[in-house]
């Protein structure tokens, strides 16, 4: 499968920045069950269920889990363009999806058919906004009517195919896991924003794009959400928490004169409405972003190289995350149409000894920055935990949903899903650490001399990434690709670094994984959205630079659309009042 990470969704050829991708960061919740009462969502579901599961539970075949979810969000968007507004709106809506698992924790619908999708018959459907307990209830038992239905034309498929088809080892794992039910009843968020300062503000930041001449298009866009989750099943786990995310995309496009496209990125992310970024610290921002777009414009290409290459933080967390962090998830052991490149590595070393691994979706935040990939409880109900993946090297376990495998029978809280997906075991916070570092003056002296060792005319410093991908099924090559924005060529005789442009660095996990010489002494952060078999969910991956012996590069895919004859209006010397 392909799984890509970006920092952001952008529709490039027309003048809006799309925000498909859900941005969900968490507070934590801050009642216990003893502390609230039931909200009027959370009452109707729980009503429903006791009295459709007694009843499903006997039909032939027994439906052995229900669960309901409904998600409740609220979000408040402003965007603008090249110094106008775009767009400036609010909305609410409330999801529901509902689960039926029909068989046992053995084999269910869910089971995998290899050429199929596992059995998730409905995205689920929206419900009304008002607290009416009665309509609420109506409309849940539509839904689960309908996934009863297809669950057990899931299950005739699923036992079709176990009498005609051979059965991996991993495939005997339970397809569902026993897990202990959960309460909690967290305060309701929400969010209250007034749109006019930041259309204000938007129309600010694009302008001051426009002022540079190598600017096609600039977009700013600034969101709000608030998002109630609330969750009850059949084993007795009831849910209601919150969470809020403020997040500030910027985003600058040129064109080089040989008709590549030069796009750069930034976006800030806060919890609390008071810490929104400055206009000084956003304006400081967008002068970065012009400065390096019109280096970009004027740099050279680089050709396919491979040889010793610098990883600044940014650039090597989104490293880990596509060449070990996917490769973790648990489910990819499990099918056979996967790779699965670690799955019998368990207990042996797969890196460098002195870097350890874990993801942790309770950290909110890392020297006072926030981590996009925070929630308090999966999308399964079970709590978010702590896991150790590698240590020191070491591989110790994987990322785990509530889809079992053979020897690890349990959930670890890593089971997220974007609204109409099926959850399945997905990263969070992936965080990096390091036993054998040092200074970014003495990395990069490693770095010249590993250049001097191999007879290179230079080394890599990827600065900045836009994201990558990497493919992990076993229809294709077992290959990974990060995307770099910004690039520079460190020459062995000292001279000043060069920027370059159009190369994508790739490999293979296996081989690169074991070439990361040493790291920096400062973990950098990438906040972003992951897109996979489960839809897009909000990530962070944190990691200090690193010093790879032999990395390759890919030249870029580029345009061959030259840029615009005419010059931009407003930097037109001859148009008529262009001095004003």
């Amino acid at each position: 499968m392909k799984s890509e990470t970006r920092s952001k969704v952008l529709s490039v050829g027309v003048a809006i920045l799309a925000a498909a991708w859900l941005c969900v960061a968490a507070n934590a919740p801050a009642k216990s069950a003893s502390d609230a009462a039931n909200p009027a969502v959370l009452t109707a579901m729980q009503d429903e269920l006791s009295q459709t599961f007694p009843i499903l539970s006997k039909a032939d075949p027994p439906a052995y889990f229900i669960s309901y979810t409904i998600d409740d969000q609220q979000e408040t968007t402003v965007s603008g363009s090249n110094g106008a507004l775009l767009s400036s709106g609010q909305d609410r809506a409330r999801w529901l999806e509902v689960q039926t698992r029909v068989g046992d924790y053995q084999l269910d619908d869910t089971h995998d058919i290899p050429g199929q999708q596992p059995s998730w018959t409905s995205p689920g459907t929206d419900v009304v906004l008002d607290d009416d307990v009665p309509v609420l209830r109506r409309q849940i038992w539509r839904e689960t009517d309908r996934q009863y239905r297809a669950a057990v034309q899931a299950l005739i498929k699923v036992k079709t195919s176990q009498q005609v088809q051979v059965q991996t080892a991993e495939g005997a794992a339970p397809d569902f896991s026993h897990e202990e039910p959960h309460t909690f009843i967290g305060t309701p968020v929400q969010i209250d924003v007034d749109r006019k300062p930041w259309e204000e503000r938007v129309r600010k930041y694009t302008a001051a794009f426009s002022a540079s001449p190598a600017t096609l298009n600039s977009i700013a866009t600034f969101t709000a959400e608030a998002m109630n989750q609330y969750q009850v099943n059949s084993e007795g786990t009831k849910l209601a928490f919150g969470i809020v995310h403020y997040r500030l995309e910027l985003y600058v496009q040129s064109k080089a004169p040989d008709g590549m496209d030069i796009d750069r990125y930034a976006n800030f992310d806060w919890r609390d409405p008071s810490r929104a970024p400055t206009d000084k610290e956003v304006m400081a921002q967008i002068r970065t972003l012009l400065q390096e777009t019109a280096g970009l414009d004027k740099a050279p290409l680089v050709d396919p190289y491979a040889g010793p290459a610098l990883l600044t933080g940014r650039a090597a967390a989104v490293y880990f995350h596509e060449v070990f962090g996917h490769r973790a998830e648990g489910f990819r052991q499990k099918e056979i149409t996967e790779g699965q490149t670690f799955t019998s590595k368990v207990g042996q070393q797969i890196l460098p000894s002195f870097l350890s691994i874990k993801d942790d979706p309770t950290e909110k935040s890392l020297d006072g920055q926030m981590l996009l990939g925070y929630y308090p409880f999966d999308d399964e109900g079970v709590p978010a935990q702590d896991v150790q993946l590698v240590d020191h090297g070491v591989l110790k376990t994987f990322l785990m949903s509530r889809s079992p495998l053979v020897g690890i029978p349990q959930s670890n809280g890593h089971g997220r899903r974007q609204l109409g997906y099926a959850p399945v075991a997905r990263q969070g916070n992936l965080i990096v650490t390091s036993s054998r570092t040092m200074p970014n003056a003495q990395l990069r002296q490693r770095l010249i001399e590993l250049v001097k060792e191999q007879h290179k005319p230079f080394g890599l410093l990827i600065d900045d990434i836009e994201g990558g991908f990497t493919f992990t099924g076993r229809s294709n090559p077992q290959a990974f690709q990060v995307i770099p924005l910004v690039v520079y060529k460190v020459f062995p005789d000292g001279r000043p670094d060069e920027l370059v442009r159009g190369v994508n660095i790739v490999g293979t996990p296996l081989v690169s994984l074991t070439k990361i010489v040493a790291t920096g002494d400062k973990p950098e952060i990438f906040n972003g959205y992951c897109g996979a078999e489960s839809g897009s969910v909000p990530v962070s991956a944190v990691a200090p630079e690193i010093l790879i012996s032999e990395l390759e590069v890919q030249k870029k895919e580029t345009s061959t659309d030259r840029p615009p004859i005419l010059p931009p209006p407003l930097h037109d010397p001859e148009a008529k009042g262009a001095g004003q």
